[in-house]
């Protein structure tokens, strides 16, 4: 019995010890996520055009996709993101990605991964917490630069625009096949257990202080945006 006492303690201990890591990670992702975004807007020239910015429906970020040596899509990728919502930038929604046919290089390092949804029906991919870039949801490699070209179709087609930093570059990034799901381990660790990514983007759930870095550089990044265009 005591022997029994004692291994149930231990999972008890071990349960906690890997959900405070698990929360830790996921604030840690929050806050680089936020850094990401604060960078691209530092250099407007050669960051995200502000006409795209405005039109957004979602943002998602994946900080430091993947480290040293490795196909990109060799190591999954998690993320987090966010959508507009009629009382401002709904608290983040957790979510992993890996696979897929990148436009990058091999032996690329510290990749941020920018995903911008521009229409409602990219915003439906995204709430269904489980689709595929390319095959599920339509993605173009998003314009770059303070304004986008007059002749560029960004608004036209794709549900989603996607962009990669890498090594101070920031571009906009070919992406196909790769799998976006929802982070279970992330999502339980902040938000509980009975929380679902719908109601989390739809605005339904508080945001978690947690998170309030991340909005702020979407919130800055969005008003900067239109006081640029008035």
């Amino acid at each position: 019995m005591k022997k029994l006492t004692t291994l149930v303690a231990l999972l008890g201990l071990t349960t906690i010890g890997w959900a405070g890591t698990t929360r830790e990670n996921a604030q840690d992702r929050l806050d680089n996520a936020g850094k990401v975004i604060h960078e691209i807007m530092a250099a407007p020239d050669s960051g995200i055009p502000e006409e795209v910015l405005e039109h957004a429906k979602c943002i998602a970020v994946v900080p430091h996709m993947i480290k040293g040596g490795f196909v990109f899509g060799a190591e999954n990728g998690r993320g987090v993101a966010t959508c507009r919502t009629a009382e401002g930038w709904s608290a983040p929604a957790f979510f992993a990605i890996t696979g897929g046919s990148w436009g990058l290089q091999i032996g690329v390092e510290g990749v941020d991964l920018v995903l911008i949804i521009q229409n409602d029906k990219g915003v439906e991919r995204l709430l269904s917490s489980n689709f595929s870039i390319g095959a599920d949801a339509s993605a173009a490699a998003g314009p770059v630069g303070r304004h986008a070209s007059v002749g560029t179709d960004w608004k036209l087609d794709a549900e989603i625009l996607t962009y990669s930093r890498a090594k101070g570059l920031f571009a906009g990034l070919t992406v196909k096949g790769a799998s976006i799901r929802r982070d279970d381990d992330s999502t339980e660790a902040i938000y509980g257990n009975d929380v679902s990514t719908h109601r989390i983007l739809r605005g339904e759930v508080a945001v978690p202080a947690s998170a309030h870095n991340f909005l702020d550089a979407v919130r800055e990044a969005k008003a900067q945006s239109v006081a640029a265009n008035q």
